[in-house]
């Protein structure tokens, strides 16, 4: 948890006495996001992080429940609005300091592509499953890196959520995505910590055919310190060689997210294409 020009052809008649000027004028893309800082309690467990349970209108692709074997995934949604990987123009600075109730994503970050209504928010603080699939050992961010708890926040399409976990809907299909960031207490180590998240999900790359599958990972990378890598998601039917199928549009996916001394986890359940990934995630990593 953001076209085509014109063309115009034609001859002008250049007289001796007139002159033909032309401006152009660049603006660098700056990617800023003002925050408040909310700060975790000492050895607190779980506590909201924001508004919990917030309506928002936007759009998205179908969700798809990425641990499920052999699920039934509908058609992905794309973007050609999206950028490809690589470095953007004016690129942002890492952040610094604590992780705040800032959303990664809002619903606009999806796009029209499949117009599902109303998003609902919901918060928490505390420790949890960031990626909770069997290849990966499902484990909970603290058993993978050892570290504190991080802000977790559910975007769903039905106001009923997990009795254990309210950013997890209470029936998958209404799960559109799912955030997960942490600060770390430097840089390298935040970076540390994304490499071994990462690695993590690196089994669900192969699984028996039949079982879904994560696809190649693709990086995107706004600065030296501010990238994210992020696999998408195939279900049962298109995983027929144990890997997922090349040329193939993926249903979602997971990105490992890192700027400056933070990094995240963004689970995108709604059904998206390459294009759509690409944009959502690069919208995330310009919010962290």
């Amino acid at each position: 948890m953001n076209g085509t020009p014109a063309a115009g052809g034609g001859h002008a008649v250049v007289r001796l006495r007139s002159a033909v000027a032309a401006l152009v004028a660049a603006a660098a893309l700056g990617l800023a996001a003002g925050r408040f800082v909310l700060p975790p309690p000492p050895g607190a467990s779980a506590r909201p992080a924001g508004p919990s349970g917030a309506a928002a209108d936007g759009a998205s692709g179908g969700a798809s429940p990425l641990a499920t074997a052999g699920a039934s995934f509908p058609t992905p949604a794309s973007s050609a609005a999206s950028s490809p990987s690589g470095s953007a123009s004016g690129s942002p600075a890492g952040a610094t300091g604590p992780v705040t109730t800032a959303r990664l994503l809002d619903a606009a970050a999806f796009g029209p592509e499949a117009g599902i209504g109303k998003i609902h928010i919901t918060d928490r603080y505390g420790d949890g499953a960031y990626a909770n699939a069997a290849c990966s050992g499902e484990k909970t961010l603290t058993q993978t890196l050892g570290g504190p708890g991080a802000h977790f926040r559910g975007l769903t399409t039905g106001t009923r959520t997990d009795r254990d976990d309210p950013t997890l809907a209470d029936n998958s299909v209404d799960q559109v995505a799912r955030e997960v960031a942490a600060e770390a207490p430097s840089a390298s180590l935040a970076q540390n910590f994304a490499d071994r998240l990462l690695l993590e999900e690196v089994p669900c790359q192969e699984a028996v055919p039949g079982h879904w599958v994560y696809g190649r990972t693709t990086t995107l990378r706004l600065a030296p310190d501010v990238t994210a890598s992020w696999m998408g998601a195939y279900p049962g039917s298109l995983n027929t060689t144990g890997t997922a199928p090349e040329g193939t549009e993926p249903c979602g996916g997971i990105a490992v997210l890192r700027s400056g001394t933070h990094y995240g986890v963004l689970e995108v359940h709604a059904c998206l294409g390459t294009a759509a990934m690409n944009r959502v995630v690069r919208t995330a990593l310009s919010q962290l």
